[in-house]
């Protein structure tokens, strides 16, 4: 099944000729036209444009990682010729005149874009549902989200359609998404992969951020190679070259739950048994729980969610009907806040930056922490409570392990590790310090080679 190659592989077998890259795109598109009418993960599939691309490099010289090896992209990367639709009809329907910046990247090393993959409205909830492209259904179980926003990105990877794809992670939108679908995702550092040309337009605050999504750890460090670099002008970008990471006898902390905030039985096992599995290969592994962090899930919400509120209520006035569930949910609920001042915005990046230095100390001896991604798996469409070992939980307390480290623009890698008893896969976390994802990738990739190959969702 030349479809379910990893991405590592079929990069090697396409520079090398073994495989042409016109057999590597046919092969996606013909998985597309089987298994995406179950799943919609795709706003559009360049078929034409990718056959084209293929031909052209079998034609040439095999240069650049990704030679002849097609790709995806979430459809809130610009794509030049094609409008950047977000799942939205208040998103502009004119066609982006550039390619954005992940994608020139990956065009620069080789690879073909094969198509973009759904999304939430405007990328604003961790389910993938919109009024232009409609529902995408989780791989393992149609009954199920796949997660969001970057949704539709997990289920074409899952499914098969795609080996690998960049997606963006401003409260999870990554990491989520890969733990719901089988896959491995990175999160990086704000600065390290540019934000040029991905839409809604970045604002500054280093919470959302673009990075690979792939079905194993080896294939997302692929990916962030080729994506990682300075862009003079993303004013966030920083001048980072590639370090060769030195992981050996390093400590793990291990944090089975967001404080007090309980998560279902899989969760904690996955955790637990990955834990026992960095012991086995030499790390100093013990239990750890981050001092001062209680508030930063509710930081990150005024952030991400309380302050650009007002603004997405000017954008749909007058035209509510056209705005989707996914975009509105929780609109009225943060409005019935009073407005926040100028003082108080500069006071929560003031605490903001306090947290984020506070947990910086705290990791100069325990660089890497081990914890949940979640405190749930995928969840059936649109519901909001969740059974634990303990109380129910809500969506925004089961995300705090995420939101987080996006408040705090630290690094953090999903990892897909087992499968709970109703079928559907279960992720872990790992976060590491400021730039040091090659760090991060590396004890993923460890990880993944005593857990063995991850299984891949069942056939529709």
């Amino acid at each position: 099944m030349m479809h379910r190659l990893p991405l590592v592989e079929m990069a090697s077998l396409a520079r090398s000729g073994a495989v042409s890259s016109v057999e590597l795109v046919e092969a996606q598109l013909a998985r597309i036209e089987a298994v995406n009418p179950h799943f919609n993960a795709f706003t559009m599939v360049l078929a034409d444009q990718a056959r084209a691309s293929a031909r052209r490099a079998d034609q040439g010289l095999k240069m650049g990682p990704l030679h002849g090896v097609p790709v995806t992209v979430k459809d809130s990367f610009n794509v030049a010729g094609l409008a950047t639709r977000l799942g939205s009809y208040f998103a502009p329907e004119a066609a982006a005149a550039a390619d954005s910046a992940v994608v020139q990247r990956l065009r620069r090393a080789g690879a073909i874009v094969l198509g973009k993959t759904n999304t939430p409205e405007f990328a604003a909830s961790y389910e993938t549902d919109n009024f232009i492209t409609g529902r995408t259904n989780n791989p393992w179980n149609v009954e199920r989200t796949p997660g969001g926003s970057s949704g539709g990105e997990a289920a074409a990877i899952a499914s098969g359609c795609s080996p690998g794809g960049v997606g963006t992670d401003g409260g999870g939108s990554i990491r989520v998404p890969a733990h719901f679908c089988g896959l491995a995702g990175l999160k990086p550092t704000p600065g390290r992969i540019s934000l040029i040309g991905n839409l809604p337009s970045e604002t500054g605050t280093g919470i959302t951020v673009a990075g690979p999504m792939a079905r194993s750890v080896a294939d997302v460090r692929l990916l962030f190679e080729v994506l990682a670099g300075y862009d003079d002008r993303d004013p966030l970008s920083a001048p980072v070259e590639w370090r060769a990471p030195t992981i050996e006898g390093a400590r793990v902390g291990v944090w089975e739950t967001y404080y007090d905030i309980p998560v279902q039985p899989a969760v904690r096992r996955a955790v637990r048994e990955a834990a026992a599995m960095l012991a086995g290969l030499g790390f100093a592994v013990d239990a750890f729980a981050p001092e001062g962090l209680e508030r930063a899930p509710n930081l990150w919400s005024l952030f991400f969610a309380e302050l650009p509120a007002r603004a997405s209520k000017q954008r749909i006035a007058g035209r509510e009907a056209e705005a989707h569930w996914t975009y509105t949910e929780n609109l009225d609920r943060l409005l019935e806040r009073p407005p926040l001042s100028g003082w108080q915005v500069m006071e929560s990046l003031a605490a903001r930056d306090r947290m984020r230095r506070s947990l910086v100390e705290q990791m100069r001896k325990v660089p890497f922490l081990l914890m949940p991604v979640s405190s749930i798996v995928a969840f059936p469409h649109r519901e909001r409570k969740f059974a634990t070992e303990g109380k129910p939980v809500g969506l925004f307390q089961a995300m705090m392990p995420v939101t987080a480290f996006n408040l705090l623009g630290l690094p953090a890698l999903t990892v897909p590790f087992t499968i709970d008893e109703q079928g559907m896969p279960v992720g872990v976390q790992i976060v590491g310090r400021p730039w040091e994802e090659e760090a991060l990738l590396e004890l993923g990739v460890a990880l993944e080679g005593v857990r063995g190959v991850f299984g891949a969702p069942p056939e529709p």
